[in-house]
């Protein structure tokens, strides 16, 4: 009776130990897809931070963290494949992708597979990765392969992250990669696939001391060094009160610091804003000299515009007025034409004369008056007579018994 109740037991005590493993198993399952997810997105904030102030690229080492990441969660729980002997080889996690992503319109799968200086499938899922950055189409990508789930429950065991509740989270957290402009040489050294990805975990630490903590990283460090020899003897009772005052002096002494910067820090800004002042003081009243100006040099053209146009207005008047005086003189000429016609018909009769007399002047009768016309005295002397009217007219001449020709 002894004996089965210790059997009993014995048995109790195996069962529970095997219930204990498997609680185990998850608890440690969903602990390891709870931190890669977790430290996918902070690899996913730290690029976009990163791509604000310098390009992405293979020597960057977000990037190359966010890689192995990557890598890691399309590696979790990923079956083996099983060869003709039974035996079950690794596989990468290229052979999924190749398989689930074919319906992706575009796709570079082909490409990838023809690449020659890839070879191992774990190379080529490298590549597909800096790929698809470039393409942008990482996260449809993924979406698409979650969503052929047959293929993905061939590809992998239970509890992997892929089949769990964090892959909807991955897929819509590797959207925002879409807005990053990444370049990548695909011959580099990143693709040498001999070598698995490991994860750099400090940049996403940070350990913040509590303000009721008294001593610093040092001090514990200190302590711990000296607490492992004499820390039993009765002489050694004195050390931690010294300690204590060390820790508050130190912890004084750093504060001190931290103000001092403060206040330097604080100088620096009222500085920096009392020159910005200046600066803004000059700009406003250059702006308002120039103001100034604008307006001036308006009101010159102005006035310039208003005397142009009352000179082309006193101008088209003095034209209007010329204008009027012509037709003016015009109409008194015309007027008296026509009230003189005697005197007209008197200027022609007069014209008319002096062509009959200079067309005389050579007649044997003038030449007898007046004598040889070779003297320039005789000349001089039948002009005189033209111009005395001493000459009869042409009836007279004729008639005249005293002036015939000898």
């Amino acid at each position: 009776m002894a004996s089965r109740s210790l059997g009993g037991l014995g048995g109790n005590r195996g069962g529970g130990g095997g219930g204990g493993r498997k609680s185990l198993s998850a608890r440690n399952a969903a602990v390891e897809r709870r931190n890669l997810i977790t430290v996918c997105r902070f690899s996913v904030k730290t690029l976009i931070d990163r791509s604000c102030f310098e390009t992405i690229d293979d020597s960057s080492p977000e990037f190359n963290n966010f890689a192995a990441i990557l890598e890691q969660i399309l590696s979790h729980r990923l079956k083996g494949q099983v060869t003709w002997f039974g035996y079950e080889s690794p596989r990468s996690f290229w052979d999924y992708i190749r398989v689930a992503c074919r319906k992706v319109s575009q796709n570079c799968i082909c490409s990838i597979e023809n690449m020659e200086n890839v070879s191992s499938s774990r190379a080529k899922g490298r590549a597909w990765i800096r790929v698809a950055l470039m393409e942008k189409h990482l996260s449809e990508y993924i979406s698409t392969a979650l969503r052929d789930f047959k293929t993905t429950r061939r590809f992998y065991e239970d509890g992997a992250i892929v089949l769990g509740e964090e892959a909807n989270m991955l897929a819509g957290m590797l959207l925002g990669l879409n807005a990053i402009d990444f370049s990548f040489c695909l011959k580099g050294e990143g693709l040498d696939g001999n070598f698995p990805a490991v994860i750099d975990y400090t940049p996403y630490l940070k350990f913040t001391q509590s303000s009721d903590s008294i001593s610093s990283d040092e001090e514990e460090l200190r302590t711990l060094g000296s607490s492992g020899s004499e820390s039993s003897t009765p002489e050694n009772i004195g050390p931690p009160f010294i300690m204590d005052e060390n820790s508050w002096f130190n912890k004084c002494k750093r504060v001190k610091q931290k103000y001092q910067l403060t206040l330097e820090q604080k100088g620096y800004l009222e500085e920096l804003l009392r020159l910005r002042e200046n600066q803004l003081s000059e700009s406003v009243a250059q702006n308002k000299i120039l103001l100034q100006r604008i307006e001036d040099s308006d009101l010159a053209h102005k006035l310039e515009k208003e005397q142009l146009e009352y000179i082309i207005v006193e101008l088209q008047d003095q034209l209007k007025s010329c204008q009027s005086l012509d037709q003016l003189s015009a109409e008194v000429s015309l007027s008296q034409t026509s009230l003189d016609p005697g005197q007209s018909q008197g200027d022609g009769k007069r014209d008319t004369l002096n062509l009959i007399s200079e067309g005389k002047e050579d007649t044997p009768s003038l030449l007898g008056l007046c004598g040889s016309l070779t003297s320039v005295a005789s000349y001089k002397s039948l002009t005189s007579l033209k111009s005395n009217d001493y000459l009869a007219s042409p009836t007279t001449e004729m008639t005249s018994p005293g002036l015939t020709p000898s």
